[in-house]
């Protein structure tokens, strides 16, 4: 973890990235919303992004979020938390509970049980549907060729709110041909939120339609894994 003057500097740098790659692809800097990815970083990390006027943040394990955020929304109520993880359907009740965005839906039986935790907690977080653009086993993510049909299912018969959609490219291939695939996909299914894009690549997204950009140690440096 990085101290508080540097995760500042951090943030003005991305941002200034931000609203440069925007002027390269003729849009508002508006249009995007930098979400910081402070998994396995400390509150005092949040603290530290939230008094430099950092308020969308993603964490990929939902006890950790559990931990750190909602003692921090009394005094921040228009911070935003993003599930950027894989999730288990065990784990869908504590996620409607803790989140405002599940960026990771991307099964029909991980659809009906985030349905039945809307229910239960009478919350409704945003959902985008994760599409494994690279067909890759070891990553979550709805196939390609099943996203369509998935897409429409999650809306409509298990009644999720799904406004966009989210991708992972393969850390060796071009990402831009999967970025412009999941913008295009988005834009078929009428879905406003594009979320693709991390340190090493958002500027590409950015170019290709994303509106969400999920950047972690460009921000906080370098983490542990997990």
């Amino acid at each position: 973890m990085t101290d508080t003057t540097t995760i500042a500097a951090n943030l003005a740098t991305i941002r200034a990235r931000i609203a440069e790659a925007c002027a390269r692809a003729n849009r508002p800097p508006a249009s995007v919303t930098l979400v910081a990815v402070s998994k396995t970083n400390p509150q005092q990390a949040v603290l530290d992004a939230l008094a430099a006027g950092q308020l969308v943040f993603g964490e990929n394990r939902v006890q950790e979020a559990d931990g750190k955020f909602p003692p921090l929304r009394a005094a921040h109520p228009a911070l935003r938390l993003h599930i950027i993880g894989g999730l288990q359907t065990n784990k869908a009740r504590d996620a409607v509970r803790v989140a405002d965005v599940i960026e990771t839906i991307d099964r029909p039986k991980l659809a009906a049980a985030i349905a039945e935790a809307m229910a239960k907690e009478a919350r409704r977080p945003d959902c985008l549907v994760q599409v494994n653009t690279g067909a890759e086993p070891q990553k979550s993510g709805v196939a390609r060729a099943e996203a369509d049909a998935f897409i429409r299912a999650a809306r409509d018969d298990h009644g999720l709110p799904v406004t966009g959609l989210m991708c992972i490219p393969p850390v060796e291939d071009d990402p831009r041909p999967h970025f412009a695939f999941l913008a295009n996909l988005a834009a078929r299914h009428g879905l406003a939120v594009v979320s693709m894009g991390m340190s090493a690549d958002f500027e590409a997204a950015i170019a290709e339609g994303a509106t969400l950009v999920r950047v972690g140690s460009a921000i906080f440096g370098a983490r542990a894994p997990g």
